[in-house]
């Protein structure tokens, strides 16, 4: 069992850089989502993500300009 110390500080390590992972990752998805559909109040990343939100879920509807 020459490995047995390594396989316990192995797994120690591991406990450790995955409990630091743990929570809940709406806080963090909130951040990256910016962009409002106007429409409907679907919430975007980007720009390029709204407009093809608009040719999908809103045919008939012209998406904004970009300055918005």
């Amino acid at each position: 069992m020459t490995r047995g110390k390594q396989k316990i500080e192995a797994q120690k390590k591991n406990a450790e850089k995955n409990q630091k992972n743990k929570g809940s990752q709406i806080e963090a998805r909130a951040v990256g989502l910016k962009v409002i559909c106007h429409v409907c109040k679907v919430q975007l990343a980007n720009h390029n993500q709204l407009i093809d939100h608009y040719g999908s879920k809103h045919p008939k509807e012209k998406p904004p300009s970009n300055s918005d």
